[in-house]
């Protein structure tokens, strides 16, 4: 019995388990309340159900998410990964049927590489707090975006560029698999190199890891170039998704979904070790709460509210001393 109490006690401390439980909760609740929820279909060797949806519309919550989870690790924050998402969808739109599509694609990703080198610049050199280093592109990047689609939703009718973000690939969603390699690359840099080791050491003591040799700037630099470009990667899913530019809307609140994703899925906001498994697991959760919000039919009004409540419950079963507070109250109860 003591083996199965320390097993479980192991269980408990693992970061991992409550987003599973989480999103197993929200999966469960889906099953006895949404009929059809699990019903999967195939149309033309392509799958559909909401099971489908919840990955093709996570995927690019994921990608964001995976380069937020470096940031926060160096207890940063980029929360101008909206404005970065809306830049690339305008560049690469604008620029489809002036140039060749992998130069106007190219180009997206570069508009992200500069947006994350300019935080990372401010913030790692200039020593700007994150907050307001990131703010400054948040507000900035709406602009830009604006400048660049001259105020305007600007469309395509390219059908190679709508495959990025309505494309299938083996009966799936073509994003899923994006999503799955900019998490594989991530993961493989963080256990194979010695990258991975340095984004760690640096986060848990800057200056114990300068002593050591390692250049906590450029590691600072680096995760924000990244995040960048994970940002402009989920410009081109939204915007390919829906054929069309949205300086205004695209990509809008998305940074707060991704930082979700990050601190459900066990990364701290105090930086050190980071866990990009429980990032994606976390998006898959985000998604799949904004999924079934709409199934039940919740008014527009109340949605962000619904979503918030939840997300403090599984923050509180995630705090260890919320869960002592309410084993002691147990104990208590038990022994009067």
């Amino acid at each position: 019995m003591s083996n199965i109490r320390k097993l479980a006690a192991n269980v408990m401390h693992t970061k991992i388990i409550w987003p599973i439980t989480a999103l197993a909760a929200i999966l469960l609740f889906n099953l006895f309340f949404v009929p059809g929820f699990f019903n999967v279909e195939i149309k033309d060797g392509h799958l559909f159900g909401s099971l489908i949806d919840i990955l093709n519309r996570a995927a690019p919550i994921m990608v964001i998410a995976i380069g937020m989870t470096l940031v926060i690790a160096k207890e940063g924050i980029d929360i101008s990964v909206g404005s970065v998402l809306a830049i690339a969808g305008a560049v690469a739109i604008s620029l489809i049927g002036v140039v060749p599509l992998w130069i106007a694609i190219g180009a997206a990703l570069l508009a992200g590489v500069l947006c994350g080198l300019w935080n990372g610049v401010l913030i790692a050199y200039l020593g700007i707090q994150p907050m307001v280093g990131t703010l400054i592109l948040m507000t900035v990047g709406r602009g830009i975006a604006q400048l660049i689609t001259e105020g305007k939703v600007l469309t395509t009718d390219s059908q190679a560029y709508g495959f990025i973000g309505k494309g299938f690939f083996l009966g799936l969603p073509f994003s899923i698999f994006i999503a799955a390699f900019v998490f594989l690359l991530v993961l493989y840099l963080k256990k194979r190199t010695a990258l991975g080791l340095f984004l760690e050491a640096t986060g848990t003591n800057k200056v114990s890891s300068e002593y050591a040799g390692v250049e906590p700037r450029k590691i600072y630099l680096f995760v924000y170039i990244v995040c960048g470009l994970c940002a402009a990667i989920a410009g081109l899913l939204v915007s390919s998704n829906i054929s069309s530019a949205d300086a205004n809307n695209a990509g809008l609140w998305i940074e707060l979904d991704a930082i979700l994703a990050v601190v459900i899925g066990g990364t701290s906001m105090r930086g050190g070790r980071f866990f990009l498994a429980g990032t994606v697991i976390g998006a898959l959760f985000i998604q799949s709460l904004t999924t079934t919000i709409y199934s039940m039919g919740v008014p527009p009004e109340r949605i962000m509210v619904v979503k918030a409540i939840v997300v403090i419950i599984v923050s509180l079963m995630q705090s260890d001393r919320f869960r002592q507070m309410f084993q002691q109250k147990n104990k208590k109860a038990v022994i009067g």
